[in-house]
């Protein structure tokens, strides 16, 4: 595993950690169409040297689905998703009907046997603005579809990586 997967995966990982005890604060506006939390996972933010990392999965663990970074103020994502081994060449997102796809680089997940996909995207595409207003984005791929939902309380979250972002 190259050196910069493997900070990205440490990255994931301990912002998932660091954050698992920020208080939470108002919710977002409830909508009956809209996927539920999952117990467990949610989303979680760090910034460390210049850098913020909004992760979505469960608290203190390696079980981190996808990863968004940033320098601060730059604009750009750095997209890092966590997947099976069959899995494509491309990170899909959508967010309450906005949809995007990102050409992505596959590297062996050697620690999970299974691959991360990376791309770059601008945190200003239509996909992340609506999950920043909705409190969900979901990955998908040929036949499968997962949805990473704020948990209530934590959407202040989302918000301050993205203003971080710039």
């Amino acid at each position: 595993m190259s050196p910069i997967r493997l900070s990205l995966l440490g990255l994931a990982a301990l912002s998932v950690a660091a954050c698992a005890s920020v208080e939470p604060a108002g919710p977002l506006p409830t909508d009956a169409s809209a996927p539920q939390p999952l117990a467990g996972h949610d989303w979680f933010g760090a910034t460390d040297e210049g850098m913020a990392h909004l992760t979505y999965g469960r608290a203190e663990s390696d079980d981190v689905w996808l990863t968004l970074s940033c320098a601060a103020g730059s604009g750009r994502l750095a997209l890092t998703q966590y997947t099976g081994p069959d899995d494509g060449t491309r990170i899909a997102l959508e967010s309450g009907g906005e949809t995007e796809s990102w050409p992505a680089t596959r590297e062996p997940d050697e620690m999970n046997g299974g691959v991360y996909l990376t791309a770059q995207a601008d945190a200003d595409t239509p996909v992340f603005q609506r999950f920043r207003r909705v409190g969900w984005l979901a990955a998908y791929g040929d036949g499968w579809r997962e949805a990473m939902v704020v948990q209530p309380g934590s959407a202040p979250r989302v918000e301050r990586f993205f203003a971080a972002c710039g």
